[in-house]
């Protein structure tokens, strides 16, 4: 009888914390409402503004995992320290998912001369999520 209860708590504590692991690597990749609604393209670029070779990539593999359609990435010389989203096409509630799925700030810089909804600029408190595992 007391082996089955020991067994049974190590089993229940087990469960909790794969549980627990599960939920902080599901928070550290991004709020799970922070998606491309369906059917609707929201065009984005990424610009690293990091020392870190290859962060806009991760970024827009990340960016398109959530459903946004990255049309372009590169690099620009202005180093920053926190990322930034511009919203570009003055549909703030797009910049808004961008920025939640980034958890960066939102600013609006309406450019109507770029053919773009949101310009995502990368910081260094920006990490990215752990790579997922294809076998």
């Amino acid at each position: 009888m007391i082996v089955a209860a020991l067994v049974l708590g190590f089993v229940s504590w087990v469960g909790w914390r794969e549980w627990s692991r599960r939920a902080e690597e599901a928070e550290r990749y991004g709020p799970a409402d922070a998606r491309a609604p369906t059917g609707t393209r929201i065009k984005v670029e990424v610009m690293n503004a990091t020392r870190t070779r290859g962060l806009a990539r991760r970024a827009t593999r990340y960016l398109r995992d959530r459903g946004f359609d990255v049309v372009g990435s590169g690099t620009v010389s202005e180093r920053r320290d926190s990322t930034l989203v511009l919203d570009r096409s003055s549909h703030p509630e797009w910049a808004f998912l961008v920025g939640r799925a980034m958890k960066a700030k939102v600013s609006a810089q309406p450019d109507s001369s770029r053919y773009l909804d949101v310009t995502v600029i990368l910081g260094a408190d920006w990490r990215p999520p752990p790579k997922p595992f294809y076998p």
